[in-house]
């Protein structure tokens, strides 16, 4: 019945979609007949839902989807029923986030600088970003878990559990320069305000035979016994797994000078989303589209989206809803910095040939 209802709403909902984001898609269902695909032309099993914001996160009964309406700004949240966009961020002050994802029970966790210099503005991404987090009752402001994060934390989708990067950027009187780590902890209400426990090291790049800069992704479900991250600059950019039980990584997409970055991953735990450059011949992370790719070891890739075909505007930061029928995403220009977007986008599996 959700899949459905969800297929049904954002399907009449077209005359809002298109004045919010320029124009109907075509009606034609492959990527040869619509042409070259941009931010206004695609084929039908894709819709543009806000004409604004970047960074989506499904929640957990995929009838709403939580974004950041641009890098340092507020968060909002779209409800795919009423078409309603709703604040979350706006009842006290801040100086921006730049993550925002839903937790198992209902809250969100946030990443975002207590101080915003624009002259500087870079500082509040890669230096002093915290881990916060927001009660879903919007009752006052968020708490703060006393930890710095380098880009995006993973959040569980059935616990309290979260893991993070930190490097020196973050830390620059603990961890030398090109260090780069990743934590895990639990988030614990037992004292009446969100604190992290359990805090342990399950990452440090010193131990690694390759240079690498880390970013955590996912955790792997079903039994979430795995995490995915970034290995960032090593042969390009690699999908790596990390086994929480056992430390051994794996090298998933094992793809030299080929762009690949893990963002969002399928429930069953088969397959991620990557952004890649496949298609490009391993132009950078510039030229990204959309692939999914298998979690057996294979390296076996299939392509999602063909935004960047044209070179002019590429497709980034893919989520997939946790009944596994929908891609939420975004389609900046090309030219734009790594997790800008300029609205979010859905895409309908099953209505695309692709389950």
């Amino acid at each position: 019945m959700k899949i459905w209802l969800i297929r049904l709403l954002i399907l009449s909902c077209s005359s809002l979609i298109l004045m919010t984001c320029g124009g109907p898609p075509p009606a034609e269902e492959t990527e040869t007949d619509v042409g070259l695909w941009t931010d206004t032309n695609y084929p039908s099993y894709i819709r543009c839902i806000t004409h604004f914001g970047q960074r989506a996160d499904w929640s957990h009964d995929g009838k709403r989807i939580l974004f950041i309406e641009r890098t340092y700004g507020d968060v909002f949240e779209v409800d795919l029923e009423t078409e309603i966009i709703r604040p979350m961020t706006h009842h006290y002050y801040h100086s921006g986030y730049t993550r925002a994802l839903y937790l198992s029970n209902g809250d969100i966790l946030l990443s975002g600088s207590r101080t915003f210099d624009p002259e500087h503005h870079s500082d509040a991404r890669s230096k002093t970003a915290e881990l916060w987090v927001l009660s879903k009752d919007l009752d006052k402001p968020p708490v703060a878990l006393g930890e710095f994060c380098s880009e995006g934390p993973a959040v569980s989708r059935k616990n309290r559990k979260i893991a993070w990067a930190a490097d020196h950027d973050n830390y620059p009187d603990k961890l030398p320069e090109g260090v780069s780590q990743i934590w895990m902890a639990n988030i614990d209400y037992s004292s009446g305000k969100p604190k992290l426990t359990n805090k342990k090291l399950i990452l440090d790049d010193r131990n690694l035979d390759f240079e690498v800069s880390l970013e955590a992704q996912n955790f792997v479900p079903p039994e979430e016994k795995e995490l995915t991250f970034s290995a960032y600059g090593y042969q390009g950019t690699e999908v790596m797994g990390l086994n929480l039980e056992t430390g051994e990584i794996t090298n998933y997409s094992k793809a030299p000078n080929q762009y690949d970055e893990p963002e969002g991953i399928f429930p069953d735990g088969k397959h991620t989303l990557v952004e890649c450059d496949k298609h490009s011949g391993g132009k950078g992370s510039q030229y990204d589209d959309l692939w999914k790719l298998a979690l057996d070891g294979s390296g076996d890739y299939q392509r999602i989206t063909y935004f960047n075909e044209g070179e002019e505007f590429k497709a980034t930061n893919p989520v997939v809803s946790d009944d596994g029928y929908f891609i939420a995403f975004q389609v900046p220009k090309v030219s734009m910095i790594a997790g800008v977007g300029n609205g979010i986008y859905i895409l309908d599996l099953e209505a695309a040939g692709l389950r």
